[in-house]
């Protein structure tokens, strides 16, 4: 897809190997919680306190969480509008992916289609930002890109790979 050639997989997970794994995700952060409900590590009042003075991720954006593999948090929706995610975010965060994964010299990064985990962004127009940040980042030392999509949507995705490579 790039200039350099790294190698695009499609899976219904993620393998073992990556590094990162990418998270589609609202302003505040709230698309990636679990819905498991738990006894804060601070106080309750304090933890109030910090809920309602944060301050949103601005969408496009991509937050780093640490651990094995990291977790890159794709801001590319905002759930104050409706849609809630827009194309231009989506386009700017699959080049933050880019170039957060290239900063840390990873080799390996699994994804969703971006706007299509809790959007309808078309599968062929992500492929397209997809094929664009690739040539516009240019990475270096990413070797491999995974992307993670239901089940019923592999071989769809493969399909459309394989025909864009051909072109």
């Amino acid at each position: 897809m790039a200039g350099r050639a790294i190698a695009v997989d499609v899976a219904a997970a993620p393998p073992s190997t990556v590094e990162a794994v990418v998270v589609e995700e609202d302003t505040y952060m709230v698309l990636s919680a679990g819905p498991e409900v738990r006894e804060p590590a601070v106080p309750r009042l304090r933890a109030f306190h910090e809920a309602y003075t944060v301050e949103p991720a601005e969408p496009g954006s991509v937050v780093v969480r640490g651990g094995s593999p990291l977790r890159f948090l794709a801001v590319v929706h905002d759930l104050s509008r409706d849609p809630s995610w827009r194309e231009e975010w989506v386009a700017a965060a699959l080049e933050e992916v880019l170039h957060a994964a290239e900063a840390r010299g990873l080799r390996e990064v699994a994804m969703p289609a971006l706007g299509r985990v809790h959007g309808t962004l078309p599968t062929e127009r992500f492929l397209g930002l997809l094929r664009s940040a690739l040539e516009s980042a240019r990475p270096r030392r990413i070797e491999r890109l995974c992307l993670v999509v239901p089940d019923e949507e592999v071989a769809v995705f493969r399909k459309l790979l394989e025909s864009r490579v051909r072109r």
